[in-house]
Formats: structure tokens, sequence, C-alpha cells
């Protein structure tokens, strides 16, 4: 999985998944771009990181659910480069609600989750892939979330806007084929203090023993594994488009028995 002198995008790139993802990257030889919409400081120290591991680095804010930055920011990346091989589209949203608690969501949530979970991920590939055709070619993937395949997760709003990105994935491996692969990475539950934070600490640490305890491979997933099989979808087979990979340590093979029941 050489990426070496590559050019890529990593969008929503100052923390978690994003950020673990962009440093692999780095460390692998690729040019990076660190993205962030709210969070310079931490978008900065990431950069550092990835410059301390010889990767050329460029910081670009931007807000992928408006088309113009999403554009500037694909063409700041050609810019700089001449050159882009890669976008993972992280940059992703939710609001934490309970799925029974209907009248905990309204239209704007869904409308707010909807154009940066699925617009902005669209806009990033629309405003990409102009450059990956001149650079020769490119990968997408898309980081989705077991939410779309098991219909659960933080809220029915970011279930569903994964379901459309896995949607979205299909269709745009078809029509930008042969010259761009377009996949999507599934992570399951992920360690770390976002979702700390929106499950609270009683059910975040229930959830992370249980699949410790209860999951096939008996562990919780980190940014760091995610990071690992995005570069796979990212720089693997060039034989693999429009495909859909979990990465959730295999628990969702014990939901689904436990729905067949």
């Amino acid at each position: 999985m050489d990426v070496k002198d590559w050019t890529v995008i990593v969008t929503g790139s100052s923390s978690g998944i994003g950020a673990a993802t962009v440093k692999l990257l780095a460390g692998r030889g690729a040019n990076v771009v660190v993205n962030y919409s709210r969070s310079e400081a931490a978008a900065g120290a990431v950069a550092e990181a990835c410059e301390a591991a010889g990767s050329e680095t460029l910081v670009v804010r931007a807000d992928v659910a408006s088309d113009a930055d999403c554009r500037r920011l694909a063409d700041a990346a050609f810019e700089r480069w001449g050159r882009l091989d890669g976008l993972v589209n992280n940059a992703g949203t939710t609001t934490f609600n309970a799925h029974d608690n209907l009248d905990g969501l309204d239209a704007e949530d869904f409308q707010r989750i909807f154009a940066v979970n699925v617009v902005g991920g669209y806009q990033m590939i629309r405003a990409c892939a102009g450059h990956m055709r001149a650079s020769g070619g490119g990968s997408v993937v898309n980081v989705s979330s077991i939410a779309a395949v098991m219909g659960v997760g933080s809220s029915v709003a970011y279930a569903a806007s994964k379901g459309a990105v896995n949607t979205m994935t299909l269709s745009l491996a078809r029509a930008l084929g042969p010259d761009i692969k377009v996949n999507a990475l599934c992570p399951g539950f992920v360690q770390g203090e976002w979702l700390r934070q929106g499950m609270g600490e009683d059910a975040y640490n229930a959830q992370l023993k249980a699949l410790e305890t209860r999951a096939p491979l008996r562990r919780a997933g980190t940014p760091e594994d995610m990071a690992e099989a995005a570069l796979m979808l990212l720089a693997g087979s060039r034989n693999i488009t429009g495909e859909v990979l979990i990465c959730d340590a295999g628990m969702h093979l014990g939901m689904a028995a436990a729905k067949a029941r």
C-alpha cells in the first residue's frame, strides 16, 4: 500500500479517525491536507505531527457543507502539489438522541446532518474528481458507519445519513470508474472523547465492556484501527470499488444473530 508522494485530502482531520488517518498517511510519505471547520489549534497540532513524520502538510479551514469551501479545499491541494491522488471523506456530524424519542429530532436536525454527512461528501468528490483525473486517477474513501448497516447509532438522522453515504458510494463507484475508485468504511464503536461525551460516561463504558466481552475479536476499535482500514481501501487493490467494509471487531455478527432470534 504505497502512498509515497501521493497527495491526499482528509476532511475533518483535526481529531479522531481523521487525525489518525492523516498521521498514518504522513508516516507513509504522502503529502497531506489537514482540514478543519472550527478546531484551528487541534488542526495545527495534527499538522505538526505530520510534518515531524516527514510529510509536506497543508492546513485548510473549510466547511464541507459549503460547495465553495469544498472547491477551494480541492484547488488548494492541487495548486500546492500539482496532483491529487486520494480523498478520505471523514467530516461528519450528528445529534445524540434515542431512536424511540421521535420528538427529539426535527427537520433542521436532519437537514444539518445530511448537509455535512451526505451533501458534503458528494461536494468533495465532485470538487476533487477533475484534479484526480488530471493526476492519472484517484481513490475515494467515504467514512460511513455501522449505523448505516444495522440502523443503530447516535440518532435516526445519523443512521439514515450514513445509509445514504453507502448508496452514494455504489452510485459514484459506477459513475467515476475506471479512473477513480470509490469505497466506504463503516466503523463500529470507536474509542475516544467524541463518543464518550455524546453517549455519557456510563453508556460509553457499558458499550466498551460489551465489545471486550462479546465481540468476536474481544476488543473495541481505535481511531488508529480505522485509519489502517481506510488506508487499505484507499491504496490497496486497484480492483476494488463500490465496496462497503464493516470495521467493528465483528460485533455486527452478534447483533445480526440476536435480531434473527
